[in-house]
């Protein structure tokens, strides 16, 4: 069931999101090579835990206030000291917030150093798909159109676009309906977008195969090819005329 949030919640979501957004704008400046992961969760979980919030993903069980995942891995690496972070690697940070019960969810893919151009133009590419996604979702419109848009910018540069996940409502829990799928081809269902929606559009883009694999830590999820992958992703809040992006850095 799709839960449409009202005035009040959204104000709570948005207050979630823009702590979110800071914590990012004090992390990520700060993720070098040489990191573990488990060093970089320290970052986010000591500033969420610091402002009033707690990180969202321990309700879902997760091994740590952030999924971090570096260059193969799609989503939901997991935080150790043993995984150090190198020049040249792609890092996806996927954070969330619980501040006072209202979720925050956004991912911002960290370019580390001396980045090859094909990666770099990766997640150019993603952020493009992000932006796409975002300006197809305002109220009258249909999931289906988020997922076309995402789908047609990846697939004209000859990138995978990841189907077996996908973006999701968010606010009021971590994972709500609606699923937002990266492609149409995975649409289980094809809701209007309406006015109260508080949405995670989130393009998980890969240099090659779209194909995914879990590891056999439960969580992390690979590409069956060992190619990079890209993950950028906003929380967004649909109005009648317009939708605003919650989780926007520059607030």
């Amino acid at each position: 069931m799709i839960r449409l949030k009202n005035e009040k919640q959204i104000e709570g979501i948005r207050k979630s999101c823009h702590l979110l957004a800071d914590m990012f704008n004090f992390v990520i400046p700060q993720v070098k090579a040489g990191m573990s992961t488990k060093d970089v969760d320290d970052l986010c979980k000591n500033f969420m835990i610091s402002h009033g919030g707690k990180p969202a993903w321990y309700q879902e069980d997760f091994p740590g206030a952030a999924c971090i995942s570096i260059n193969e891995e799609v989503i939901h690496g997991i935080p150790s000291k043993k995984r150090i972070i190198h020049d040249g690697d792609l890092v996806s940070l996927d954070v969330g917030i619980n501040l006072d019960g209202y979720i925050s969810d956004s991912c911002h893919t960290v370019l580390v150093g001396n980045v090859k151009p094909e990666l770099r133009k990766l997640d150019e590419v993603t952020l493009e798909c992000l932006q796409a996604g975002i300006a197809a979702c305002k109220a009258g419109n249909r999931i289906g159109d988020i997922s076309r848009a995402v789908n047609d910018i990846a697939v004209k540069h000859g990138y995978g676009v990841v189907y077996d996940y996908c973006g999701h409502g968010v606010g009021l829990d971590v994972h709500e309906d609606p699923s937002i799928p990266n492609t149409p081809d995975a649409l289980d269902s094809n809701p209007r977008i309406q006015a109260g929606m508080v949405l995670a559009i989130e393009p998980m883009i890969n240099l090659g195969t779209a194909d995914v694999h879990v590891l056999s830590d439960n969580w992390t999820v690979v590409t069956d090819d060992g190619k990079p992958s890209a993950h950028e992703e906003h929380t967004v809040a649909v109005f009648k005329d317009y939708t605003e992006i919650l989780t926007n850095l520059n607030y």
